[in-house]
């Protein structure tokens, strides 16, 4: 198993500047070139990599600077697969919710060409020597939840098992040797699905599917396994598990206990973000299945909002925490990104700052330097 950079770590979305939201309007516009945008980012991407080095944080990610969404830039690019943009939904309390998007299978899927790797070699021009660039793509999982069996094509895939599982495990398979061959060593699948397994309402509508919410996770786990077997040797592969995040609201909740063995006990993965900001994520029994040499980063400081936690509230959680896991197998992170999609978490910059500062502070007082 892998071993994470530092105790402390982060999900790796940040609230976008506003010259690069204006940027992107424009390009949405046909005011400026698809190449005029990305030296826009470029720039952007410098200085959000300075920051993160700045507060002392040693993974450090291009903030999803080239995505309008964490998940879609990504799933859109890959041979056979076909997503629709999401819709904005305003609820009855005034806040807005993202109806998540379908996303189809419409043909084999494949790897079609390099998805994240021009990214990747910019933003290791701009880190600096001690520090570890990181890459986050949404996981695989996606590609079945969100539709169940009904979103993947019969023609291209008369049986899910293996074809289907096999195709998209070589698919990301492909993707990560590219990265891996770019000189990338630290990738972070992003995971909605486990997390909404935890939630009654996400299980009735998996049943629904004609899917069982019991058996989903240990098939999930069977699945990721098969891209953990195709990952190059010597690369750190975590897993951020999320209950949404669009513009700090959140889509489900629920004790991880439904997916917790599969999860932490069957799935082959170094390391695991999970989210403990609030009550949404029930208590840390769940953590009694973590396996030796793995890692879970707790997620306990909330990016959703701008009010600071207490030091000395969130030690007390770690030590909860390490009542049902090894604290030596225990890191601290913010619970998910500041900015999932491009509109950003309802946070102001420097709370942001503030945020990840006491992060990298309380990890160090709780495991030293």
């Amino acid at each position: 198993m892998m071993q994470l950079p530092a105790r402390y770590d982060h999900v790796g979305s940040f609230l976008r500047p506003q010259y690069l939201l204006e940027a992107r309007a424009q390009k949405a516009q046909g005011d400026i070139s698809a190449a005029q945008l990305r030296e826009v980012e470029d720039k952007a991407i410098a200085e959000i990599v300075k920051f993160q080095e700045s507060i002392g944080l040693k993974s450090i990610t291009d903030g999803e600077f080239r995505r309008t969404y964490f998940h879609i830039d990504f799933l859109d690019q890959l041979g056979g697969v076909k997503t629709d943009i999401p819709v904005t939904i305003r609820k009855a309390d005034g806040t807005e919710e993202l109806a998540p998007p379908v996303m189809k299978v419409v043909g084999k899927v494949h790897h079609a060409k390099d998805i994240q790797k021009a990214d990747f070699e910019y933003l290791k021009t701009q880190v600096s020597s001690g520090f570890t660039p990181k890459v986050t793509i949404p996981s695989p999982t996606m590609l079945h939840f969100r539709g169940g069996r009904a979103g993947i094509s019969k023609e291209a895939y008369p049986e899910l098992d293996p074809a289907f599982y096999d195709d998209v495990a070589k698919a990301y398979g492909d993707e990560l040797q590219s990265l891996y061959d770019a000189g990338c060593r630290y990738v972070q699948m992003d995971d909605t699905n486990l997390a909404y397994l935890c939630d009654e309402k996400m299980r009735e509508a998996a049943r629904q599917r004609g899917d069982d919410p019991n058996e989903l996770p240990h098939r999930y786990a069977k699945f990721i396994n098969k891209v953990v077997a195709r990952k190059p040797q010597g690369m750190l592969l975590a897993m951020h598990l999320c209950r949404g995040n669009f513009k700090s609201t959140f889509a489900a909740a629920g004790n991880y206990e439904p997916v917790a063995e599969a999860l932490l006990k069957e799935m082959d993965i170094d390391a695991y973000f999970m989210e403990y900001d609030d009550d949404r994520s029930g208590d840390f029994r769940p953590l009694r299945f973590l396996p030796k040499g793995k890692t879970v980063v707790l997620g306990l400081v909330t990016t959703k909002f701008g009010q600071l936690e207490s030091k000395d509230v969130l030690k007390r959680r770690i030590d909860e925490a390490a009542q049902h896991a090894p604290l030596e197998q225990l890191a601290l992170s913010p619970q998910c990104g500041f900015s999932s999609t491009v509109h950003g978490n309802n946070i102001a910059v420097e709370d942001q700052r503030s945020k990840l500062r006491l992060v990298v502070e309380t990890a160090d007082e709780v495991w030293g330097r």
